[in-house]
């Protein structure tokens, strides 16, 4: 790694997927990929980079919320234990997480509720020495992920780590419909991308409006089911 951080890197981000199912994820499973982030993480570590920690929890399923919360639960210990038996340093690390939420195939819930559960998961499993969480959207629309985001960030409980976002997807949807490969259309993909920008700037700091919630591709849901990386 030492020839990108010569080349000026100073973060790099690694992503381990796990999936909900009858038996899935197995202890075995979360394990392992627990070990391969830390490893990942370390090695970072001692060629100057932030390693950023993504263990993701595909929202493929029709499992409830509360199956969501208890796998998250667990990957999230795991993934602590293995960063401190690898002697990573935490304040060094940013952990990139899904949010806890139904399965693609179950009932909606609430913002709050997600709120809810989401940092519940933390608290009982990520050290305070973290500086920050930085969520991936995993399918959701791009206003739904944003406000969830919100809710977190407006719940009053103790939360010692920033809450914040690493969006793909539920940046880029609305951009991209905006420009549509078309020259002339880039002011307006510009306008929309900085909308989104701000509406989650907003939300890290649990202010969020919902005055961004209108426009084409926003609400459109960005899951594919059995997407193969």
């Amino acid at each position: 790694m030492l020839q990108y951080y010569a080349a000026g890197a100073r973060f790099a981000k690694w992503r381990a997927v796990l999936k909900i199912g009858p038996n899935e994820p197995s202890q075995l499973a979360i394990n392992e990929n627990a070990n391969g982030l830390a490893r990942y993480a370390i090695i970072c570590q001692e060629n100057g980079l932030v390693p950023i920690v993504e263990p993701e929890i595909l929202v493929d399923g029709s499992h409830d919320i509360d199956r969501c919360a208890d796998v998250t639960e667990r990957v999230l210990a795991s993934c602590y234990k293995a960063l401190n038996d690898h002697k990573v340093l935490l304040e060094g690390t940013l952990l990139k997480p899904n949010m806890v939420t139904p399965g693609s195939d179950a009932k909606k819930v609430s913002p709050t509720v997600i709120a809810e559960y989401t940092v519940r998961a933390l608290q009982r499993t990520m050290p305070p020495a973290v500086p920050a969480v930085v969520f991936l959207s995993g399918g959701q629309s791009e206003e739904e992920a944003t406000v969830n985001l919100d809710a977190m960030n407006k719940l009053k409980t103790k939360k010692p780590w920033s809450l914040s976002f690493s969006f793909g997807r539920a940046l880029q949807q609305s951009t991209l419909k905006a420009w549509s490969g078309k020259e002339e259309n880039l002011e307006k993909a510009q306008t929309a991308f900085l909308k989104r920008c701000k509406a989650n700037s907003e939300a890290t700091l649990g202010t969020y409006s919902g005055d961004a919630g209108k426009g084409e591709g926003v609400s459109e849901s960005l899951h594919v089911k059995d997407y193969k990386y």
